[in-house]
Formats: C-alpha cells, sequence, structure tokens
C-alpha cells in the first residue's frame, strides 16, 4: 500500500498531493459503480479493523463513554456505508426529464458526476461521524479526497490518519495531520469541491479561501439552537430526552439544544424531573460517572466555565485539573446571562420561561438562524406555527438530535449555522455536480432559428415559445 507521512507539510508538498490527485482523477479510476463500492467496503472494513484504536482514542480525547462512541460515532457510520451501498446503482442512474415539443424529436437527462478533487476539514467533537459521514459522500459521488481531522483532538487525528493509511493510496484519499498553520496552507491549494465542519467564524475564512479560486462549498456550522417544552407533553419522556440531548459528550455537540424555553404553567415540576435524569443518568456526585464526557481542552474549559452564574438548580462543579463540568442547570435565565451570548458548546442547560409562545417565536427570529430547533409539544397546531414561523437547519420534535443520524434527511444548516447538507443520498448530491444532457435529432430542425431573421421568423419564436416550449 503506498503511504505517505506528513507530520509538518510543506507547501510544495501539498501542491504535489493534490496533483497527484487530480492526476489520478483525471485517468476516470474513481468513476465506476463497482470502483465506489469496493472503497466503501475497504472503509467498514477497516473501521472494524481500527475500531479499537478509535474507541481508544475517543476515549483519550474527549473520555467519550463506550456506547455515546459506538453510537454517535462508529455504528452510525457502519450503517450509513450500508445504506449507500444498497442504493448507490439507483443514485448513479441519469434522471430523466421530460422534454418540450419545442426540442423533438430528442431526450434529456441529467446525469451525476464527481466534481473532482475534494477537500473535507473535520471538527473535534465527532471526529470520526463528521470526518467519514462527508468522506462516504466523496467516495461514493466518485471523487478523490484529503481530509484533514482536527488537532484539536490529537488522538483521534492520528487515529483516523493511520485508518486511511493504512487503506488507500495517497492518490485516492489520504489524511492529513496539523494545526491552523498547515490548514491555512492546504486551503491555498485549489480543490474542485470543500466541505467545513467547525465554528463559524472559522467558517467564513474558509469561504473566503474557497471563494480565491470559485470552489463550491459546503459549511456545517452551529449557533444556538433553541428547545421549547409545551405545557402538552410526556413529562418523564420529554425530560429524559433533552437530558440525553442536552449532556451527551459533555454537551460538545453542534446540534445540542443551547437554551430551554419552559412554559411556566409546567415549569417547577418539569424542571425536577430533569433533575432526576440528570442523577438518574450519572449519580452523584456525577464526576465518578464513567459515562460523562471531558472538556476538549483548557481553552474550552475556561470560557464554559464562566457561563456557571446565576441561579444554579443543578451542577455547577467545575474541576480545571481534569477539565470536568458537571451537567448544570441554570434557572431563571435573562437574555443578557452569559450563556446566552454565544453557543455554550458544553453541559450548561439555561432555562427561560415563557407564558405566551408569540414571545419566543419573537425571540428565535430575532437572533441568527439555527442549525436545528426543539419543540416538545403534543399540539400539531404548535408545531405547525414553529415550521410556519421560525427558519432552522432542521426542526426535531419530541426528540432531541437523532434526526442528524436518519439516513433520508439532510443534515445542514441554513444562514450563520451552514451552507448545505449532507448524509446519505444528500451526501451523494453534495459531492456530485449534476450535468444536464440534451440529445437531438438531425430531422426536425427549425429553419426560423437561423439568420437571416425578418418579421415572420420573429412571429414564430414567439409562437413557439408560448405553445412549444412548456
Amino acid at each position: 500500500m503506498e503511504t505517505e507521512t506528513l507530520e509538518k507539510p510543506a507547501v510544495a508538498k501539498f501542491a504535489s498531493i493534490v496533483r497527484a490527485q487530480r492526476d489520478y482523477f483525471n485517468t476516470g479510476a474513481t468513476k465506476p459503480l463497482a470502483f465506489r463500492k469496493e472503497q466503501l467496503k475497504k472503509l467498514k472494513n477497516a473501521i472494524r479493523k481500527h475500531e479499537p484504536a478509535l474507541l481508544a482514542a475517543l476515549k483519550a480525547d474527549l473520555n467519550k463513554p463506550e456506547l455515546e462512541a459506538y453510537a454517535t460515532e462508529i455504528e452510525v457510520t457502519v450503517a450509513e456505508i450500508d445504506h449507500i451501498i444498497r442504493n448507490l446503482s439507483d443514485w448513479m442512474d441519469p434522471e430523466r426529464v421530460s422534454t418540450p415539443l419545442f426540442f423533438q424529436p430528442g431526450k434529456a437527462y441529467i446525469t451525476p458526476e464527481p466534481y473532482g478533487v475534494a477537500l473535507i476539514i473535520a471538527p473535534w467533537n465527532y471526529p470520526v461521524k463528521n470526518l467519514f459521514g462527508p468522506l462516504l459522500g466523496a467516495i461514493c459521488a466518485g471523487n478523490t479526497s484529503i481530509v484533514k481531522p482536527s488537532e484539536i483532538s490529537p488522538t483521534c487525528s492520528k487515529a483516523i490518519t493511520d485508518l486511511i493509511r493504512d487503506t488507500y493510496e495517497s492518490r485516492y484519499i489520504i489524511g492529513i495531520e496539523g494545526g491552523v498553520a498547515d490548514t491555512t496552507e492546504l486551503l491555498k491549494e485549489r480543490f474542485d469541491y470543500l466541505l467545513f465542519t467547525g465554528g463559524t467564524e472559522i467558517g467564513r475564512i474558509v469561504y473566503q479561501a474557497a471563494a480565491k479560486h470559485l470552489t463550491p462549498v459546503t459549511l456545517e456550522l452551529g449557533g444556538k439552537s433553541p428547545c421549547i417544552v409545551d405545557e402538552d407533553i410526556n413529562m418523564d419522556v420529554a425530560a429524559k430526552r433533552l437530558v440525553w440531548g442536552k449532556f451527551v459528550n459533555a454537551g460538545q455537540t453542534c446540534i445540542a439544544p443551547d437554551y430551554v424555553y419552559v412554559n411556566r404553567k409546567i415549569k417547577e415540576k418539569f424542571l425536577g424531573r430533569v433533575k432526576h435524569y440528570i442523577h438518574e443518568f450519572f449519580g452523584e456526585p456525577q464526576k465518578q460517572s464513567q459515562d460523562f464526557g471531558r472538556i476538549i481542552s483548557d481553552r474550552h474549559f475556561q470560557r464554559i466555565s464562566k457561563m456557571v452564574t446565576g441561579d444554579v438548580i443543578a451542577g455547577g462543579i467545575t474541576d480545571a485539573t481534569t477539565r470536568y463540568i458537571s451537567p448544570t442547570v441554570i434557572d431563571n435565565v435573562t437574555l443578557d446571562h452569559p450563556a446566552m451570548q454565544e453557543e455554550i458548546f458544553g453541559p450548561i442547560m439555561p432555562v427561560l420561561t415563557y407564558d405566551n409562545v408569540d414571545e419566543v417565536i419573537a425571540h428565535i427570529n430575532r437572533g441568527e438562524r439555527p442549525l436545528a430547533l426543539y419543540l416538545f409539544s403534543n399540539n400539531s397546531s404548535l408545531r405547525r406555527r414553529f415550521e410556519n414561523e421560525t427558519s432552522s437547519g432542521a426542526i426535531c420534535v419530541n426528540e432531541c438530535m437523532v434526526h442528524a443520524g436518519h439516513p433520508n434527511l439532510p443534515f445542514g444548516g441554513i444562514g450563520n449555522s451552514g451552507i448545505g447538507g449532507y448524509n446519505g443520498k444528500f451526501g451523494f448530491d453534495t459531492f456530485s455536480h449534476k450535468k444536464p444532457v440534451l440529445v437531438r435529432s438531425y430531422f426536425g430542425d427549425v429553419k426560423q432559428k437561423y439568420p437571416p431573421y425578418d418579421k415572420s421568423k420573429v412571429n414564430f419564436i414567439k409562437f413557439a415559445a408560448k405553445w412549444f416550449l412548456r
């Protein structure tokens, strides 16, 4: 197997990697269905082979429990591989479209073709799923790929690049480790498609770099995803699902419920169930729990710790030596609270109270559009209000976060929370150019379209446009 070692790659090295991948892509080797399926199977086998290393890396960087690692990183990726293999042949088929009379005799269709060399920049919080998820789209669409894991989760970064090096030739797929300087240099190269997952501010920098080459992009960003708890709910199930969604991966999830609006009529009882499930899930003290993660870095720990202020009704314990922040609930939060100024990305649950849902919708619409919106309610008319009167990357009703793993739903944001999406068929579409094809017969040539033009030809074109282009 061809390998590539890139501890501190030079600019020239990046250029040679991109050139080698483009040369390989131009051979057409990556386009056949059989090749694409074989590479997907190789990745599935590689994940199984490297599974112990991936689990150990997730534990080392994030203290991720084994069940969370399987559920949110490994098994969801393997399941998507199987889903793609089952459906890829149909996705690759050209889509026949109707042909108006003006173009007859003839036929038209849309055929998906790969862009070429893709760059995928992954985040640290779900380092396996959020790297291999986009990579599956690039593979099944027939591209070559350069993937850049996050240096903030260094053990995972090494485990992922080891897996890729052990599985693929570098001219097809290569993993590149490195820091900000390396990523900055890498972004100077010309790619045919670029997908970035991370924060909004870095997303702007990536977008600007791509614009220099007119490279199409998908940006998976974040934002403050609201959760609204109506009075018409199953109290126990709603509290349980919210606690899981907020505190899985120690809250370090781009689609975690960021803040919670609770109807005043049920707030006291609902928060009682929330505290109950925090204790049931993580024990007391929670620091001893083997099922709760840790903050990724000292910088993030210091940032999140400053939000632990106000009416703390659960948790509030921090330990800088282990980067531990307990599952924390803060009641009676106002809009000027520190936790309401930026995306939290940690185990802090700010709780606001509402009497009239109009004020909640107005508040959501005043801010940037979030990556997700959560509503716990059995009221179908209320659900339709949030669907129709707010804008977000996704809406998830009576559940938390699991929509991102649905293979037939796109995962992506809108506005500040992102551009484009992926997952299953949507990943294939993201990394495919939809090329229109029109095939005409030599019969039925329209002489009126040719010069020299006269009034009768103009009248004919007006008539044809009205009746034959429909």
